[in-house]
């Protein structure tokens, strides 16, 4: 809305779990994660966040926070949902997965199969995944990703699709090729925050 400071909406604080559903009651799609920190109150939050219904990106604090029990988190996830682990998140949030595929490809598909959501494994070989078995590889990536904030970026990204009703795997395939392209387009010195 005009007038008002996007800086502050981005970084707002809010009161209580009410005040921040009723904040993603009337949007499309939320993003849950970054920036959250390792508090108790994180999984608390995330959980008020899904039940909400809209499309939803989960990542890293998010993730983290549901470490003990992922199927906690797997239960409250919305249909349109994308989680976005990296690989320690990835084996915390799916027990054995990992350690059992014969490479990366099936690993994330089984993830996504367990979890009955599109499951993206970020790297530079980023894999995204649907329970339906459709799967996508996405090359198109550079090392000046490789920064602190970019999975953050990319998470953003990927709600913003959501939010515009693109289709969960749709959506997480387009956000991993177009942060890769930005990532080329600019190059070395490129910081999450730019």
């Amino acid at each position: 809305p005009l007038g008002v400071d996007a800086a502050a909406l981005m970084h707002g604080a809010v009161g209580s779990i009410e005040d921040l559903t009723k904040i993603f009651g009337v949007h499309q799609a939320a993003v849950v994660g970054p920036g959250m920190g390792q508090f108790p109150e994180v999984k608390e939050v995330a959980i008020a966040v899904l039940k909400g219904g809209q499309a939803s990106v989960v990542d890293a604090d998010a993730i983290t926070a549901f470490r003990e029990d992922p199927k906690e988190l797997f239960a409250v996830l919305p249909e349109r949902a994308v989680l976005t682990p990296h690989l320690g998140e990835f084996v915390r949030l799916f027990p054995g997965v990992w350690e059992a595929a014969p490479e990366k490809l099936s690993a994330v598909l089984k993830a996504a199969e367990a979890c009955r959501r599109v499951v993206l494994l970020k790297g530079p070989d980023t894999v995204i995944a649907a329970p339906d078995g459709r799967a996508h590889i996405n090359v198109h990536a550079t090392p000046f990703l490789a920064s602190a904030g970019t999975g953050d970026v990319l998470a953003g990204i990927i709600g913003a699709f959501l939010a515009q009703g693109m289709d969960a795997f749709d959506a997480a395939s387009a956000g991993a090729w177009i942060q890769g392209e930005a990532g080329r387009r600019i190059g070395p010195g490129l910081i999450a925050d730019d």
